[in-house]
């Protein structure tokens, strides 16, 4: 557990590197949702903001004093006991509150849990749910990068959100196949830094030998499987990724763009060459399996990359995995609105392990479990190939 110096550090920093990753913006990317998963940047900086009123000063003081009485209707994210919210899709529709509204609240709530972790001395659960608070905003920092890429990837001019963003970064090495001998192993959360509750339940499981790569696939190694026709052949894909492909349109990952006979790919600092040795991103899990079908291998679980990550890198993309997003042995949701914040979500969805270019600082660890339906492919996501 943090102390309450040490959660002030760590809050200060978390809502100011929220409004750096917003200082690109102009005010008329703020309200923009071109589809139904991906939220506006205004209403990513209003519900982390509603997270801490709701979950910390709410319960601190019943008297504390809301600055809207709308703040939890138009921010409250997918937390049903909480109460009524304005439907995911009308996100968009917002054009008020405005962005300055937006901005004059954080200061208010920011200020507000700033005397509060100065004057008080707070309960170790009120503690708990502060560092929550700060890793969930950290969560959403990446989700307003991915956001913000979608939105400007979407718009014909394909801007420039960041030159100096670099999310290609290069693997400059031959990969090799890391051996792992069959064995029992231990995964979960073993040590008191923070996790989330489905990272916890340290237990056992037993694992055949494997390999896994040193490196993630690559661009060039892709554009190999879309030229030897991997997204036309029926055998390599999931029937339900092979509709998903088909009803979408699917030929290619997300962002790339094929001009006057050329790849390109649209990245937060421009459209760019496609960089073949980069590793390849913004994939679905239906085109991670195709992929690794054609190459007559396979995806790792989660407990196979869990057990090998210490033999290389990882961290510029989410990794696919084969496995289901599910409880670990004894897992229990949490009592009360906070018990909503992952258990529910333990059905159709796919593990990733790792983290990406988007994640921000003091957030990644080895016992992450990201988890997105199979076909979503906004994220920084990429793969890992095991056998």
């Amino acid at each position: 557990m943090l102390s309450q110096q040490e959660l002030l550090s760590l809050f200060t920093e978390t809502r100011a590197q929220s409004e750096l990753i917003c200082s690109f913006l102009e005010t008329e990317d703020y309200v923009v949702q071109p589809r139904e998963n991906v939220s506006p940047p205004k209403w990513h900086l209003g519900h982390t903001t509603w997270f801490f009123e709701e979950f910390v000063l709410k319960k601190r003081n019943e008297d504390y004093e809301l600055y809207d009485q709308n703040s939890a209707y138009v921010f409250n994210s997918y937390y049903e006991s909480v109460g009524d919210k304005v439907v995911r899709t009308d996100r968009g529709n917002l054009s008020r509150p405005t962005v300055a509204w937006v901005y004059a609240y954080r200061n208010y709530v920011t200020k507000a849990i700033t005397r509060f972790l100065e004057e008080d001395e707070i309960s170790k659960e009120l503690c708990g749910v502060l560092e929550i608070g700060c890793h969930h905003e950290k969560q959403h920092q990446e989700l307003l990068l991915t956001d913000i890429k979608f939105i400007l990837g979407n718009n014909p001019l394909l801007p420039v959100y960041n030159k100096q963003f670099e999310e290609n970064q290069i693997e400059d090495f031959e990969a090799e196949w890391i051996n792992i001998e069959e064995g029992v192993y231990e995964i979960g959360h073993k040590t008191t830094d923070f996790c989330y509750d489905n990272e916890l339940g340290v237990h056992k499981t037993y694992l055949p030998n494997f390999k896994v790569s040193t490196k993630l696939v690559t661009n060039r190694e892709y554009l190999e499987f879309i030229e030897d026709g991997g997204y036309k052949d029926v055998l390599l894909w999931h029937a339900e990724g092979w509709d998903w492909k088909n009803t979408n349109n699917i030929s290619a990952p997300l962002y790339w763009h094929k001009i006057n006979g050329d790849w390109h790919q649209y990245t937060l600092s421009g459209l760019i060459h496609l960089i073949p040795d980069a590793p390849v991103c913004h994939i679905s899990y239906f085109e991670a399996f195709a992929f690794a079908q054609w190459k007559e291998i396979r995806l790792p679980t989660e407990a196979e990359w869990e057990i090998a990550q210490k033999q290389f890198n990882w961290g510029t993309r989410w990794e696919w995995t084969e496995s289901a997003y599910s409880p670990y042995p004894g897992f229990k949701t949490a009592e009360g609105a906070l018990g909503e914040y992952n258990g529910k979500f333990m059905v159709n969805q796919k593990v990733l392990r790792g983290s990406s270019v988007a994640t921000s600082e003091k957030h990644a660890r080895h016992t992450y479990r990201n988890f997105f339906q199979p076909e979503l492919r906004w994220q920084f996501t990429g793969l890992r190939l095991a056998k």
